[in-house]
């Protein structure tokens, strides 16, 4: 990853950058900078990953849109705030997409739990399609639910906890994604392959660890309950 500087405009200037889609909020914060760090997506897109406090600066400033790049299922019981569902390939595809109505200038974050393989990939897809000034929340929603930031949805005072799946492949998969689903409901995770073939899935969740999930690598596919797969390495 490359680390960069970022000029993050308030303000009346952000007002050019956004196309004025948003609320013009007269209260925004003057300009200053932030580090953040360029994602190199499987597709080859770089996607800026933005820290989630300077993210909450746009959000409390009307100055971004947010997307939620997960599954169904996770957007329904917690999401930040206003967010709409807006989900990485990975994660399932809808047929009606609210960003498509938005304006390319648009500021928009994608978020995911992982903290950001699935919204990088929604946002490196954004990105192609014209948005360019789209990112990723570095930390992820669990950075923005640590923090207090404001969400919503049905299950959002439930008990998260999280869950790791380690498992491993053939190196030639270097790079690569291995996708996590759960089988009764749209709740998705990926993970990179690592250069040795490991790989870890990681997984915030507020249900039974008798769950079935399944994992898909380039090379197998294993079900299992989340207690099962937790319970040693994942492998073909």
């Amino acid at each position: 990853m490359n680390r960069r500087t970022f000029l993050a405009v308030s303000g009346a200037t952000t007002v050019g950058v956004v196309a004025g889609c948003l609320g013009n909020n007269s209260n925004a914060t003057a300009a200053n900078e932030f580090d953040y760090e360029l994602y190199s997506t499987p597709s080859g897109v770089d996607v800026p990953l933005a820290p989630v406090d300077d993210v909450y600066e746009w959000y409390k400033n009307d100055e971004a849109r947010f997307a939620d790049a997960r599954g169904r299922s996770q957007y329904d019981e917690m999401r930040i705030e206003g967010a709409v569902f807006s989900p990485a390939k990975a994660a399932g595809d809808i047929d009606d997409d609210p960003v498509e109505e938005w304006s390319k200038d648009t500021r928009i974050v994608t978020y995911c739990a992982c903290p950001h393989h699935l919204s990088s990939q929604r946002a490196a897809s954004l990105i192609d399609a014209g948005y360019e000034h789209t990112y990723a929340i570095d930390e992820g929603l669990r950075g923005w639910r640590d923090r207090g930031y404001p969400l919503e949805g049905s299950n959002v005072d439930a008990e998260w906890k999280l869950y790791e799946i380690d498992g491993t492949t053939d190196s030639e998969y270097a790079g690569q994604m291995v996708a996590l689903n759960q089988i009764d409901a749209n709740r998705s995770e990926v993970a990179p392959i690592q250069d040795d073939g490991s790989y870890t899935l990681q997984l915030h969740f507020a249900g039974s660890t008798d769950s079935q999930f399944r994992v898909e690598a380039p090379d197998y596919t294993v079900e299992g309950t989340l207690e099962e797969l937790t319970n040693g390495t994942v492998s073909g």
